[in-house]
């Protein structure tokens, strides 16, 4: 099918965003829809050519591939293997039986072989992926029940790399289908490849339900490197989101020692809607109401515990500060829970990634007996105390009693990340690395450079985007290049915690001291620093280039600490 100029720019721009949505940037967009109502079930097209004669029985390629099987063939053999997670299946065309790891597993049907093909009960394919897809003889189709997740997650991705754009949209709900028409099948299929690898088979699956999603989470074997893939669901069992990105290995979490266990947890929603939410509070021991603490994520698409590497920065100071009296809110940022609307939309602010949440989300505490109303703070780590001033701005009603900033930036975005990689390049240097590794980072600060030369220069603007700006969407950086965070918090007067690590090499001590030069003023702004703190705000001796993030850590008591020391006092 010809694709026309319009719709291919459309699904390239979509692409374009969709990966730098799964980068470091974090830079996401938004659109508004209708969720669809009433579908109990969803038939797809999956298969084709099954022969009358074969009665209840499916082609086993096909439909393995489907669900996400890796499948051979041994002709010597007339066998078919299958890899699927962590089993490997191997059956043999007219034996009652098939070998799943190694061990003989009785089939309610042998399989057949016709024209050169082998058929299979549709029955063993979902006792052994984990699926309840149900043959439809009349359209050669798979249909799939409405709790089916992990059928339909599986046979989406299938449809996504491989062709099966007309089968794929039948899976999307309204908020999904003008996201990912059918021509933005045709160019992720052709282009996602190559900069992830091509899907070959399901490693390992997971269902986990929250207040707005039901995600089945995917991790996949490609031709490049391990690819995991998150299918978002809705209440009706249709898609409404997904999130594509390279997987991490992951670290074991491990128990701060400030952590006392002395607290409960519970299920929230933040804001209505099409992006709505989940989150989690958590609430001290004891009667309320409690001072409560608001947590603001940095850039990038986190989760509600910032999980980054082996740190948990969120689920840490919850933990942290909840044993000392405060309750804390954390939540899915919407950039990681709404991850492919978010990347429609080529209009996308910061304050949309990170004012306008937090901003319901003190209305939502506001609204609970369990939280004192006049005793809500909010703290930011990163971007999100670098967007603290903006956010007590919007503040209108002053229900914010208080902010806490930590590691964040001072100066306008565009010149912290050009001292971000200036800052890593010597420390690589002082650390002695290969002469291949500064050459790279050489090049990143070359690249950077320009990258902010371009968003500065003044023939550009918001309204008058550069062509071909290497980072989407350009509004994003546009709309916010003359803010100046330390001069508006100049002008305010919500009492103000800036805490910094002194290890930080992504924020530096740079961004510190502008703080407490343009603030140096007033009087209700406290400052510390902490001598060997990383940017995960985790003690860390050696000197930190961020290749100890894998690492499990914690982060530091004395932050926990003096943050709920601060709180207790304002709170009064």
């Amino acid at each position: 099918m010809k694709v026309n100029a319009k719709l291919k720019g459309k699904a390239a721009a979509l692409a374009a965003i969709a990966f730098a949505v799964t980068a470091s940037s974090g830079v996401q967009a938004s659109s508004e829809a209708v969720y669809l109502q009433g579908k109990a079930s969803v038939a797809v097209q999956a298969v084709s050519g099954t022969k009358e004669a074969l009665t209840g029985f499916v082609p086993l390629r096909k439909v393995a591939q489907t669900l996400g099987a890796k499948v051979s063939w041994k002709q010597t053999d007339q066998a078919v293997t299958l890899l699927h997670g962590d089993q490997t299946i191997v059956i043999r065309a007219g034996d009652d039986t098939a070998e799943v790891n190694g061990k003989a597993v009785r089939l309610d049907k042998p399989a057949r072989m016709a024209d050169g093909s082998m058929y299979i009960s549709l029955s063993m394919l979902n006792e052994w992926f984990g699926t309840n897809a149900r043959w439809q003889s009349d359209t050669s189709s798979l249909a799939f029940d409405q709790k089916d997740y992990a059928g339909k997650a599986s046979s989406f991705i299938y449809y996504l790399f491989n062709g099966g754009k007309e089968e794929g949209v039948q899976l999307l709900n309204a908020n999904m289908k003008p996201i990912l028409p059918e021509e933005a099948f045709d160019f992720i299929g052709a282009q996602y490849p190559s900069v992830y690898g091509s899907p070959v088979r399901i490693l390992t699956s997971s269902v986990q339900a929250n207040e707005v999603h039901t995600n089945v989470t995917m991790v996949y074997e490609t031709d490049k490197t391990p690819l995991q893939i998150t299918v978002r669901f809705d209440g009706d069992g249709m898609i409404d989101d997904l999130d594509i990105q390279a997987a991490a290995g992951t670290a074991p979490y491990t128990k701060p020692a400030y952590d006392t266990g002395l607290y409960t947890e519970k299920e929230v929603v933040v804001g209505e809607g099409t992006f709505a939410l989940p989150g989690t509070l958590t609430l001290p021991q004891g009667n309320g109401p409690h001072p409560a603490v608001i947590l603001v994520h940095g850039s990038g698409p986190h989760d509600r515990d910032s999980t980054i590497g082996g740190t948990k920065v969120f689920k840490d100071l919850a933990a942290g500060l909840a044993s000392n009296g405060i309750a804390v809110l954390r939540y899915e940022k919407v950039t990681k829970e709404h991850t492919f609307k978010i990347s429609a939309q080529p209009q996308f602010t910061l304050k949309q990634e990170s004012v306008d949440d937090t901003l319901q989300a003190v209305k939502l505490l506001a609204a609970s007996a369990d939280i004192d109303s006049k005793r809500i703070f909010v703290a930011g780590h990163s971007q999100g105390g670098y967007v603290m001033p903006t956010l007590l701005d919007l503040d209108k009603e002053h229900a914010i009693a208080g902010a806490i900033l930590l590691s964040a930036p001072s100066e306008n975005l565009t010149a912290v990340i050009v001292e971000q990689q200036t800052e890593a390049l010597a420390r690589m240097r002082e650390l002695k690395l290969p002469e291949e590794q500064l050459a790279a980072q050489q090049q990143a600060v070359a690249a950077w450079t320009g990258i902010v030369e371009q968003v500065n220069d003044k023939s550009y603007s918001a309204d008058n985007l550069p062509p071909a700006f290497p980072l989407q969407p350009a509004y994003y950086w546009f709309e916010q290049r003359d803010f100046d965070p330390a001069a508006l918090a100049k002008k305010q007067t919500t009492p103000m915690l800036i805490l910094q690590g002194e290890n930080d090499w992504q924020v530096t001590m740079n961004q510190y001291e502008g703080w407490k030069k343009e603030l140096a003023a007033r009087s209700n702004v406290q400052f510390k620093s902490y001598p060997n703190v990383n940017h995960l705000l985790a003690e860390y001796k050696a000197l930190s280039i961020g290749m100890e993030y894998g690492q499990p850590a914690s982060v530091s008591g004395q932050i926990v600490k003096d943050m709920a020391e601060w709180i207790g006092e304002a709170a009064k």
